[in-house]
């Protein structure tokens, strides 16, 4: 009889802070890959809800129940990076990135906010 190999598999993504963001974006990246490698993808290519454009032109929010089988798959893959990045947070930086429905969005501020922008690194380097 072979023995058992446990597996261990994270339901909760690490928690960010102050202290602590270079070493945990990693950590949170690797979590969200972990969920569905797509999902990953929506936080590189961000995700923005279908659209319907009528006969004059006028472009306007498609209803989540005409969505195609595709459509459903894209914005289930952003769901879930931004449900990690949701729960990776505190209170304090989850006021931030409450309102996004884009998990690029969410990342994006939390970069910023952790990090400064690309001209502060660079100043910082």
């Amino acid at each position: 009889m072979e023995p058992q190999k446990e597996v261990v598999q994270a339901v909760k993504p690490p928690v960010l802070d102050d202290t602590n963001f270079p070493y945990r974006k990693t950590q949170i990246r690797a979590f969200i890959k972990a969920l569905d490698e797509k999902a990953w993808k929506s936080v590189l290519t961000s995700w923005t809800p279908p659209t319907i454009t009528n006969a004059a032109d006028d472009t306007t929010a498609k209803l989540e129940i005409d969505w195609t089988v595709a459509e459903d798959k894209v914005s289930n893959q952003n769901a879930k990076a931004l449900n990690a990045i949701f729960y990776g947070v505190d209170q304090e930086r989850f006021k931030l990135i409450s309102t996004c429905e884009s998990a690029k969005d969410a990342w994006e501020i939390l970069s910023t906010t952790y990090e400064g922008t690309i001209g502060v690194r660079l100043s910082k380097l």
